[in-house]
């Protein structure tokens, strides 16, 4: 007798996630169907299941199914930068672009608490920092009111929602990692354990006692999923010796903008015209390679144009692309930083925040007259970043505004990059971070024509004139 198909949800209303992985572990192993499975199962049995074969045998992809969404409020955005670290998750934050700030929206460190005069400048640099963000959201929204008039016949509320991002936007870069906001986490039991180990492992004492509080809330839907994670020596031996080495080098003049490609495959090209053939063929790779490289400059065009020429600017390139790896040393600003670490399906290496490479002032901040009380924002941090640098280069951080650049190291593959490019350098992504975008396409396109010329470039627009419409940038006055 032939079996109907069948295909339902395993209803989290109704299950458990710890017996929903159970449901869907069993069933490599059980001709029951999942449903049958599920049924049978207590929260008891499940969690024997789990401690045998998760704890006891490392099946770790079981916990895989166990999927929880988590809320988590009023955190700093230093704080959120280590929970969104983890890559295989989902991710929805505050957006500084679209929502304004409170002027008590801040965190202090409790490194500081013993050190009173200290946390009482900290908190004074803090509250200039949004008091001055605050002021200036009215002057900067003048500004791109006669920048960007409300069109005959449209709404004026309709304009106002229109422009909000744009000045919002600006304005963010007054704001510092000490910024509370609020995070929806989707996440699996295996990659959640990771997470909860890497954050109790932390350096930062707000960044240990969440990891906690997270592991605490997420005992009660997968309670023997996480139980088990615990701060892990090894990486608190890398948080606290490797820097020590990494910091005993004299400093240099700060860089104000860069993306140089530092490493690539310079044989990307025929590998990946290779790897699409070798998909569609029965002869091994080292074959199909010696065939693209023994082809002629306009056999090797044709058969890239057959296998991206037909792609619209919305399709996804055909996986083998991810043969090709790119590596890029990148300076940016922390408001473009916000944009890049979303794309996580690249390895990023970012440095720690700091003072030490310049800053980015935006030129509708100068527009509206406060470059001045700007740079006096600019000389308050600074002067507080070093103090709290001197004992605790950690807890400096929070007080690091968006306008500060820091370095990111990059690697990734093409298909990515054909995914970062089309989506960071439309005429309506932000501002900041096309220049990166464009920058990233110029320079795969140099060591990579063929291919290269398939990635999405906006009509009449460099990332020079990016750079040159919307910022001014300054070096740190260290």
């Amino acid at each position: 007798m032939t079996r109907e198909r069948s295909i339902y949800l395993l209803n989290p209303k109704e299950l458990s996630p710890e017996t929903i992985a159970v449901a869907f572990a069993k069933t490599s192993r059980s001709s029951k169907s999942f449903s049958t499975i599920a049924q049978e199962l207590s929260d008891e049995a499940s969690a024997d299941f789990h401690e045998k074969w998760v704890v006891g045998y490392g099946h770790a992809s079981v916990a895989e199914h166990a999927v929880l969404h988590i809320a988590i409020e009023n955190i700093s955005r230093l704080a959120i930068e280590t929970l969104e670290s983890n890559r295989l998750a989902s991710y929805t934050e505050k957006s500084s672009r679209y929502q304004k700030w409170r002027p008590d929206s801040f965190y202090v460190p409790a490194e500081l608490n013993d050190h009173p005069e200290l946390k009482t400048k900290y908190q004074n640099t803090c509250r200039f920092l949004f008091e001055t963000y605050e002021n200036a959201l009215p002057a900067v929204k003048k500004v791109v009111e006669n920048m960007v008039p409300c069109q005959k016949d449209e709404n004026p509320d309709a304009w106002q929602q229109r422009i909000r991002s744009d000045y919002v936007d600006v304005c963010r870069y007054l704001l510092p990692a000490s910024s509370l906001a609020n995070v929806g986490v989707t996440i699996n039991g295996r990659a959640l354990e990771y997470a909860i180990q890497k954050m109790i492992s932390h350096p930062l004492q707000e960044v240990r006692t969440i990891g906690e509080e997270i592991k605490i809330v997420a005992e009660k839907n997968i309670p023997t999923l996480v139980k088990y994670a615990q701060p892990s020596a090894y990486l608190q031996s890398v948080y606290q010796e490797i820097p020590v080495i990494s910091n005993n080098h004299p400093t240099v003049d700060p860089e104000i903008f860069s993306c140089r490609l530092v490493s690539y495959d310079q044989n990307a090209e025929n590998r990946v015209l290779a790897a699409g053939l070798y998909r569609f063929g029965t002869l091994s790779y080292e074959q199909y390679l010696q065939i693209v490289e023994d082809m002629k400059p306009e056999q090797r065009k044709s058969l890239a144009q057959q296998m991206l020429g037909s792609r619209s600017r919305f399709d996804v390139p055909i996986r083998e692309l991810e043969h090709a790896f790119f590596t890029f040393d990148v300076v940016l600003d922390q408001g473009a930083y916000f944009e890049l670490k979303r794309h996580r399906m690249m390895t990023q290496t970012p440095q720690s925040l700091t003072t030490k490479l310049g800053f980015a002032l935006p030129r509708k901040l100068v527009q509206a007259g406060l470059r001045d009380i700007f740079m006096q924002a600019i000389e308050m941090v600074e002067n507080t970043y070093d103090e709290i640098y001197q004992f605790n280069p950690d807890a400096a951080s929070y007080i690091v505004p968006n306008a500060y650049n820091r370095r990111v190291l990059l690697t990734m593959n093409l298909r990515t990059i054909f995914h970062l490019v089309n989506l960071r350098a439309a005429p309506n992504a932000h501002f900041a971070f096309r220049r990166i975008a464009n920058k990233i396409r110029e320079e795969v396109l140099r060591v990579s024509p063929l291919l290269g010329s398939f990635i999405y470039q906006p009509d009449a627009e460099t990332w020079q004139s990016i750079e040159d419409c919307h910022f001014e940038f300054t070096e740190s006055t260290h």
